[in-house]
């Protein structure tokens, strides 16, 4: 299938590593110009462009911190400095806070600035970079969003409160986004919502956790990175022309 997307730019942000960088190699394999927006792990970022380059592809890494008001702008800047265009926006990237709590903590104890900048820098970061993209989004007529939740704002989970609270807001603003997008060209906004995913940044995390969540799909795995980047690239492509507003579950089925 043609996605057409050969030509077109897209940002990931969060693309130096885990399912990012899935999504933005499966991007760059469909011809797309791929900004490579990474936090601290500018070498990993800088790897993985060259990596798409020697497949044929093109790609840019530029630095972006979702917590900084004027990231936003400058990674969009650079994106219309490179092409000229901004086609999709897949907003992946987390801010977990250095205090973020675990599963054995009391939600209720956590301190104050730690809860308060999981919820503003994920929710206030996604929604910031997609302000700013969408007046090119617009003017061209065409444009989609993807905004990467996951499973933990429907299931839940204990010490997760937060981070499920941030998640489940891209629901709400991206459903509202997809009404106001949508009456000013073919401009689709989704949620991809994922389970627990292996990748190759947080086996610390699947070795302790992958037999009980497998347990609850119906395939009896966890899903790759790779598999969920591949929905996340035809919600992003011209193939997808009616799917919009929508939280898409990707979790094997549990």
């Amino acid at each position: 299938m043609d996605l057409g997307l050969n030509g077109r730019t897209v940002i990931v942000t969060g693309a130096s590593g885990g399912i990012g960088r899935e999504i933005a190699r499966a991007f760059g394999a469909e011809g797309a110009d791929v900004v490579l927006a990474y936090h601290r792990a500018q070498d990993r970022a800088e790897r993985l462009a060259k990596e798409i380059e020697q497949a044929g592809g093109r790609a840019l890494a530029v630095r972006h911190d979702m917590a900084d008001p004027a990231s936003a702008a400058a990674l969009a800047r650079a994106a219309t400095d490179w092409t000229g265009r901004i086609d999709v926006l897949v907003n992946n990237a987390v801010h977990w806070g250095a205090d973020a709590p675990d599963s054995e903590d009391r939600y209720e104890t956590v301190p104050e600035e730690a809860w308060q900048a999981v919820v503003r820098h994920n929710v206030e970061g996604a929604i910031r970079l997609s302000r700013e993209v969408t007046p090119v989004m617009r003017w061209r007529g065409w444009g989609r969003m993807v905004h990467i939740s996951s499973s933990l704002a429907t299931d839940g989970a204990a010490g997760s409160e937060y981070y499920a609270a941030a998640k489940a807001a891209l629901h709400g603003f991206s459903r509202s986004l997809a009404f106001s997008l949508g009456k000013d060209g073919d401009i689709l906004s989704n949620v991809v919502m994922p389970g627990l995913t292996r990748t190759d940044t947080n086996g610390f995390i699947t070795d302790r956790w992958a037999d009980h969540y497998s347990a609850l799909a119906p395939i009896g795995r966890l899903l790759t990175a790779a598999e969920v980047a591949a929905p996340v690239v035809f919600l992003a492509s011209a193939a997808n022309t009616g799917i919009t507003g929508q939280v898409v579950t990707v979790t094997g089925g549990a």
